[in-house]
Parts: C-alpha cells; structure tokens; sequence
C-alpha cells in the first residue's frame, strides 16, 4: 500500500470516528441492520427510555395526588372552628336564691372551660322553660344549671331536689360511666348522680340519715369495696355528739351495708390521707381534738364484717399513733383544730392542721411535727400557689382585728414567712384564688380593702376590692374590680389550656335568706388588668404605673406546674 492509499484509509477512519452513524453518503443507516450487526447495544436504551417514562408518570400521578389532598383540606373538609370566648358575661335570676358551690368543667367539649351552679326557684330559666313538677318536686325547688363559659348561655339545666345540702362534682366514674359525674345531696333525702355533660340522672337513691342530722362535707370518694370496679362513696352526718358513717356504691348508689357510728363531739371535720404503704387512713378533727381512723375499720363499722379487701390494710406506724380504743391522735401544741390540708412533698403528702394561733405541718407518715407559723384566727381554707419558682407556698387568711386581715405567703417546705400584708376585711369575704404563670410562679388574688396607714382599723362597711398580686413585683398591687353584692362564691380559672385568664363571680342571696337577683358573672383578667389601679406598697424609683400594667398584661399562663 502506497502512501496515498494509506492517507485515504485514515481519513476515512476518522471520519467513521467523528460521525459514527453516518454512511459513505452521509445519511443514516437503517436500524434493523444496525441492530442486527449489534443487538446488545439496541436493547439497552429501550429499557432505559421505558424506566424513564415510568418515572414521569409516577411523579405526574404523585403530584396529582398531592394537589388533591391539598385541595380537599383547603375547600372541602371545613377546618375545626375556634369558639370565640366573651371577654366578659353576666347572667341573671330574678327572685331567687343560691347556695355556694361553683364548679368549672368543659361541658360541652369546646375545650373551653363552663360553669356549673345552683340556684332556687319557682321555674328555672326562660332558655329550657323547666318546672318543679317536671320532676315531681313542689316549688320551689333547687336547680341545677350548666353555662357555656363563652357567651355565659344555658347549656342545661335540671331540677333535683327541694333543698340542697351538698354538691359535689368530679367524681370518677359515678354511676359506672367513663367520664366523671356530680352528686347531689338533697332534702328531704335524696341521693342524685347526674352528667355534667348532659344533665341527664345517671342515679338517684332515696335514704334516711337519721333525725336531726347534719351532712359533714366534703364527700368521702374511698376505693371500690363492693366489687363492680367502680369507686364508692361515704358520707358523714352528725346529729348531736353522734357521728354516723354511710357508704354508698358510686356505680348504683345502693347503701352498702347499714351504718357506723364513732363518738367524736358535734360538727367533726375530715380529711382523707394515703401513707406511704398505701394504707387509707380518715383523720377527724373537732374543737381540739384528732382522731384517726383506717378505711378498714370504718368498712367493718359500717358492714359488719371485717374486710378482706387487699386495698383497705393498716399502716403499723399509724397504728402506733392512734391511742385504742378511743382512736384518739395526740398533737404536741394544742388550739381549736378549724382545717386539716393536704400539702404535696417532696417524698409524699403532708398533713396542713390549721388551728386557732397557728398553722402546724405534720410529716405524712409518722405525724411528726415539721414547722408551725403563728396565724391566730383563720378565715378561710388556705389555697396553694408558687411565689418562687417551682416552689410550693400556702396562702393563709388570719384575722388580725376588727374587720381587719393578714393575708400570708408561706413556704411549704420550711415554714418561712415569704409575704404579707394587711388588708380592711367584711365579714364573709371570698378567699384568695391563685392562677399559675409561664415563668413557674403564680398570680394571686384576694379581697379587701387596702389603706396605706397600717395603723387604721378598718370599718364595718370596708369595700370589696379585688387586688392581683405577683412576686416578680413584690411592692405593686393592681386594683381589678370592687363589688357592693354579696360575693358568695370566687374562683379563678384558665378557661382554655394555657390561656383566657378569668375570674368567676357567684352573687345574690343564699337559702336562709329571702328571694332576690342571682347573679353569675365571668370577667377576662387582662381586661380589668388594663383599666387596673396600681398601689405602691413601697415606692420604687423608675417604672411608671403603665409600664406595670403592661408588665402583667403580657404574662403568660400555664395549665400544670
């Protein structure tokens, strides 16, 4: 081969190189011999281009899918609508009567807290038209009523009895169903367990406590005795020096067994209380005395057959403590005995004896003294907050004069005295509330009437101020509201989790009194926050009266600590 043909024959492998597919005349050669001269080859990229149609169609079809569900919650499927809570409501019974108890739960599951009260009347109210014949009673007669806690409307309303002696609700599980009940305790006797949620009478039982009695309260909610996995309840009457003992199925409200009777002088208090070995024990306390009696033994009083039950045993501890026979517990200072408090501890719960000079913490399972506080002459049942973080304190109410009181913050821990301040008082002031802060403290509210000079005795006609007070301002009282009505009963409650800050206000006279205006009322915290008065307890240089305001409108609130 010559050199010529030789350059001839690179050329044309270079171009073979640069365009492969091309023939001799510059067109394409057929595929059917292309693949036949290299099947291996062909079959490959039709593989390839199938996945990948596949794939587009996979990603059109998820993308179409996607834009459907998109659309179904945007336009079809209507989005759960918030309840729009009132700032503030009020609702009004004419020529009426109530008693005080105030119960707040979510009635009807809005997850927003209701109210639930009890008034006296010839008719109940014009939203249900309901009578005292509807439910064979002579008027008039007492009534049961549910209120939404955002509008203040009727959600229910029931007639149970011709006169209230006691009302109780949360019950678990009363009348075997899931959800917790209330029970009523009318006169003349009659036991009703009704739905909160509903009204509806889940039970009702007809019983005799006896002549002459007296309900002691509150009810005693014991653990299931009967068998039919549902607790039960006792109750305490007392007629003279004569204490008596009932227990009641909480699925049926049958009596079980007959009664107890124990010797403890007229007009015992109680309190239950769990020991670390599990054992229940009811502690008794009358003028200046304790008595302690096991579960176990009130069941074989009141049955008359000892109890086999694994969850009614004795606490030998206890046991050392109690004197026998007259189960007699004796204190190492004396006074008149006026609340027994259960106070949460560090290795379980503690015992609060609240007498006429002091306040006395007992260790929950040997009764052993762990603190006392003078507070001569208690007003009301102490209530608990936080005043440092995280920290448990006992809030206590003690008369310091005429129509004048102390308002104490205690720690329950140790005993120390963190806060206090005097106020002019009337007689039957509602006690303190608290409502727990995001910052793992609380805010408190009490009633009276602050006057700067210490000195000052206060008058029988002292005004009814609510103040609100929170231990990051130690020194500032903001004044929320003041009242002229008889205030018969208080509470503060987050009316949703976390959130809506209220106070609820139950007002008119009470059964021993004659008919008038009752009256039921919710106000939102931060509202009478901003129109508040703000008081110095000491000047501090450096925030105005706004700036506070401010401060406690932005709190924020929690629903557990």
């Amino acid at each position: 081969m010559n050199s010529d043909e030789y350059s001839v024959m690179e050329n044309k492998d270079l171009e073979a190189e640069i365009h492969p597919l091309k023939n001799e005349d510059g067109k394409a050669p057929d595929n059917h011999e292309n693949c036949a001269e290299k099947e291996g080859l062909c079959r490959k990229p039709t593989r390839l281009s199938q996945l990948s149609r596949w794939r587009t169609a996979a990603f059109f079809l998820s993308l179409f899918l996607c834009l459907i569900v998109v659309f179904a919650f945007s336009f079809i499927i209507p989005c759960p609508v918030r309840p729009v809570s009132q700032r503030t409501w009020n609702r009004k019974y004419d020529r009426a009567v109530t008693y005080k108890f105030l119960a707040v739960e979510d009635v009807n599951e809005d997850k927003v807290q209701d109210v639930i009260f009890v008034f006296k009347d010839t008719n109940g109210s014009s939203s249900f038209n309901r009578s005292c014949s509807d439910e064979g009673l002579s008027a008039p007669c007492v009534f049961v009523t549910a209120v939404s806690g955002t509008n203040g409307s009727t959600l229910w309303e029931r007639p149970v009895t011709e006169d209230l002696l006691w009302m109780e609700c949360a019950i678990e599980q009363l009348g075997g169903a899931q959800s917790p009940g209330c029970l009523v305790i009318g006169n003349p006797e009659l036991l009703t367990a009704i739905s909160p949620h509903t009204g509806e009478v889940r039970w009702r039982q007809f019983n005799s406590f006896g002549a002459n009695y007296t309900v002691v309260t509150p009810l005693l909610k014991i653990p299931d005795v009967d068998g039919d996995g549902v607790q039960d309840v006792m109750i305490f009457t007392t007629a003279g020096d004569e204490t008596q003992s009932f227990i009641y199925s909480g699925k049926k409200g049958e009596r079980i067994g007959t009664s107890g009777r124990l010797s403890l002088g007229a007009r015992p208090g109680y309190l239950m209380h769990v020991t670390k070995t599990g054992s229940y024990y009811v502690l008794f306390n009358t003028v200046n005395s304790l008595y302690g009696y096991s579960l176990k033994d009130l069941y074989s009083m009141a049955t008359g057959v000892e109890s086999k039950l694994t969850n009614l045993k004795q606490d030998p501890q206890w046991e050392k403590k109690i004197e026998s026979p007259t189960h007699h517990i004796s204190l190492l200072s004396s006074g008149d005995i006026r609340y027994l408090v259960k106070v949460p501890g560090r290795s379980g719960e503690n015992i609060l004896v609240v007498k006429s000079d002091m306040a006395e913490l007992l260790n929950g399972q040997t009764l052993d003294s762990l603190w006392t506080v003078n507070a001569s002459h208690i007003l009301s049942e102490p209530v608990f907050g936080y005043y440092t973080p995280d920290v448990l304190h006992i809030v206590l109410e003690s008369g310091v004069g005429p129509n004048r009181k102390k308002i104490m913050i205690v720690e329950s821990g140790s005993g120390a005295v963190h806060w206090e301040l005097e106020l002019n008082s009337r007689a039957g002031s509602p006690r303190p509330a608290t409502l727990n802060t995001a910052d793992h403290r609380s805010m408190f509210l009490f009633w009276g009437e602050y006057q700067a000079e210490a000195n000052e005795t206060g008058s029988k006609a002292a005004r009814q101020n609510l103040y609100l007070f929170h231990p990051s301002y130690p020194n500032v009282l903001l004044e929320l509201n003041n009242s002229s009505d008889r205030i018969v009963a208080f509470d503060a409650v987050l009316f949703e989790r976390s959130r809506h800050a209220c106070y609820v206000l139950l007002t008119g006279p009470q059964s021993s009194e004659g008919p008038g205006c009752v009256s039921v009322t919710k106000r939102k915290l931060k509202e009478d926050i901003t129109g508040s008065g703000v008081i110095w307890l000491s000047q501090v240089a450096g925030d105005s009266e706004q700036y506070i305001r401010d401060r406690f409108f932005r709190m924020r609130f929690s629903s557990q600590m």
